[in-house]
Formats: structure tokens, sequence, C-alpha cells
């Protein structure tokens, strides 16, 4: 498991299910974490920082070698879709649990993605190439029309994005985003995307096999979002007509299986004010809001990629039941979204029927500055939505947590507020109920 955290501790858990033997690394910054004492086996990683540990190719493939492990689950974020790590893993032999290197490359880069899926038949909004320079920049975002979003070509997260109102804007704004994307994807590569106000995040579920079948496994909704990272996710989707989230979860299905796709995949899209939809991305690898269609379809997609990889076929396409919604409790002031670090003084989690929270921290553990300060994820599931989002309302209350500041109050906000109960969502919803 090349990875820490909540995932890591999910990957394990879907091992232990499956009569695997795991082997989990840590750095020095998480030591303590719960999930080592469930592994089969625990390598350390000298060093703090994701560079020197979680990011560390060379230490991890020595890890492989060295714990006779015969795969790699790279879970998501650090090296889950690097076509390189990929490589590296098939190099020495060995299952990289994942699409193949061949699909990080193509989706890993964002231009390229959308140029393959427009080919494809799949709609899309205005966007550019790469760009290479500000003449060019300027030239394409009057075509394009303002506002338009700069966005780096690799990477994800929401990191480097900049809205941009006019042209007198522009060159800064594609300064500020390169040396985002230089730091946090050693990349400097930008383009440029229609701006679409107050569209609401809409992504499908893909599961696809070796022998080149794909298959849907409905949609969630992702539009409460932060410095546009999401907070909070639920599935189905509120107030759409349901054949319409069918007939473009069928789309996406059809070109995943014509491109020969393989293994767990996510294609984002956004959905405009006036109804139509755009491909936003496509995320090669689990996703952080996995278990909200886990919970309303009854799948194991952590324990179905392990199985694909192996070479398994398609299960038959699952029913969706009920409903589910997940909310992201952060080490963060819920005021200033600021991180928060501390060691976890009181850490007691809610244990109510039809939650599920799924954390990599424990009583005692400390929450450092080196990485995502991600605490938990809590997922509820309910006949109806008013009953998940109940359960969730009071399951983060029964949260106990000291030592670190958590965004726990604003999430409550969300919860209790009428536009987001009427399931009238978009991506700027967050910020109107901030301000």
């Amino acid at each position: 498991m090349a990875n820490r955290g909540a995932i890591a501790r999910r990957v394990i858990r879907a091992c232990n299910e499956l009569g695997l033997e795991s082997v989990a690394v840590y750095s020095e910054a998480d030591i303590g974490a719960p999930y080592l004492a469930e592994a089969s086996q625990t390598y350390a990683l000298a060093g703090h920082s994701a560079t020197e540990t979680y990011l560390n190719q060379e230490r991890l493939l020595d890890v492989l070698k060295h714990s006779g492990a015969q795969g790699v689950h790279p879970g998501y974020g650090f090296l889950s879709e690097s076509a390189d790590f990929a490589r590296a893993v098939q190099g020495a032999g060995k299952i990289f649990i994942g699409p193949a290197p061949e699909w990080l490359e193509r989706m890993g880069d964002k231009v390229a993605a959308r140029a393959l899926m427009s080919q494809e038949g799949f709609p899309t909004f205005s966007g550019s190439d790469l760009i290479t320079g500000i003449k060019q920049a300027k030239e394409t975002a009057e075509l394009i029309g303002y506002p338009v979003l700069v966005k780096p070509t690799g990477g994800g997260g929401g990191m480097g994005m900049e809205r941009v109102e006019g042209p007198e804007a522009l060159e800064h704004a594609i300064a500020r985003s390169r040396t985002i994307a230089t730091s946090a994807f050693a990349s400097d590569g930008i383009y440029l995307e229609k701006w679409i106000e107050q569209p609401r995040h809409i992504e499908f579920q893909i599961i696809a096999d070796n022998n080149g079948r794909s298959a849907h496994v409905f949609e969630r909704e992702c539009s409460i979002q932060r410095r546009n990272q999401k907070l909070i996710e639920e599935s189905p989707a509120p107030g759409l007509p349901a054949e319409t989230l069918l007939a473009v979860a069928e789309q996406s299905a059809t070109v995943c299986t014509h491109l020969g796709y393989n293994n767990v995949g996510t294609l984002e899209t956004l959905l405009s004010q006036d109804g139509v939809f755009g491909f936003l991305e496509m995320n090669t690898r689990i996703q952080v809001e996995h278990g909200v269609t886990e919970e309303v379809t009854g799948l194991d997609l952590v324990g179905l990629q392990i199985k694909l990889a192996q070479g398994e076929n398609l299960p038959q396409s699952p029913q969706r039941s009920g409903f589910a919604i997940e909310a992201r409790v952060y080490a963060e002031d819920a005021v200033t979204l600021l991180p928060s670090t501390g060691k976890l003084a009181v850490f007691r989690l809610p244990d109510m029927y039809g939650v599920r929270v799924e954390t990599g921290f424990q009583e005692g553990q400390s929450v450092t500055p080196y990485y995502d300060a991600l605490l938990a994820k809590v997922i509820a599931k309910g006949h109806t939505r008013e009953i998940a989002i109940g359960r969730l309302s009071i399951a983060l209350k029964a949260f106990a947590i000291e030592g670190v500041a958590t965004n726990i109050p604003l999430l409550q906000r969300v919860l209790l507020d009428e536009r987001f109960l009427d399931g009238k969502i978009d991506t700027g919803l967050l910020d109107s109920i901030r301000n």
C-alpha cells in the first residue's frame, strides 16, 4: 500500500477481507497510525515530507522487492496517477492496481484528455491547447470569452486554478498558476477553459476489466467545495432527472469501452445552469468519495480494483438503493479554512447505525503540516435523502476531537442550509453560506 491515512487503512481492510496479506509503509510523521497494526507487514520510510517518503519511488520499489508483495495499490494522490511509477512496478514483475500506464498518461494531461474525449463525442466546454506564450493566451482568451479559468495541465485538487475576469489580469494569473503547478506537479503546463458560472459538479463512477469491458456505477454529486476541493458528496444527485443522469453515465461507460479503459476510474463533469454537461477530467484511480457509491450499491470498489487487476471479469451491474452522503472532516479552522496541527488529545468517533467512518488517525496521534489535513470521512445512508442527511448531522455532532480545530461547524451549516436541503446545489453554495 503505497500511501497513508484513511485510504491506506481502507485498502488494508479490503486485503484482509480477501484473505490477502498487506504491506504498509509509513513516514516518521505517521508513526502511531492505527492501520500499521492492521497490516501484515510494515516498513518505515525515513523522513517526514512527501518527497522523502510517499513520493520516493526508489524507496517504495525497494519495499516492494523486500516484502515479497505481488502488487502495489497506489491509493489516491501521491503516485496514484504516475505512469512512470506504474511502469516501474510492472518492470519489477509486479501488478500495478490501476489502469494501464498509457491511461495514466492519456488522462494525466488535461489538454490531451479533453481532446480525446471530444474526439469520442463526449461534450466539452470551450478551452485551449497548451499555452506557450502570453500573446497566444490573450488571443485564445478573447476567442473563448471572459471570464476564463487558468488551469494546470497536470495534478488536481483545484491547485493552481485562477479565474480571470479580463485581459489585464491574465498574465499575472498565468505566472501564478505556473508557479503553483511547478511546485505541486513538477510541470508548468497550463491551459485555459471557459469559466462556467455556478455549475454543478457531477461525476460518474466507471469500472472496467482487462478485456476492454467498461460499465458505470451511477453518479455522485460533488458540488459542495472549498477552494475547488470537495467537502460533501452524495448519491443520487438531488433534483436532477434520473433519465438524464443515466444517459450521461451510459455514454461515459461507452466511451471507456471503446477506448479500452481498464480498472476503476471516475469521469468528472460540470453541469451548467442551462442543463449542459461538459467533460472536466478523468481520475484514473479510486476517489476519496468512493464510499458513497459503495453504500448505495453494495459494491466493494477497493476489493474490486484488486480483483480486476488480477484479471477477473466485470461483475454483474449492481442496482442502486437508497441514499448516501459523505462529509470530509478536516483539521482546519471552520472560518478561515487554514490548516490546524497538533496532537489529538481526544479523538473519539461516532458509532451509529447507518453511519460509516473512515480515518487513518487515532487518539494520541499528531496531525502534522506535511500532508493533507483530512482527519476522517463520515458516510451516512438512509432510504431517503433526508434520513441520510439527518444521520450525518447527528454523527458530526457526536465527534469528540480536542487538540486541533476542525471544519465540523462549517459542515453543519451546510447540512442545515435550506438551499442544500432543497437540493438547490452548485459549486458556489459553500462560499455563499460562509459569507
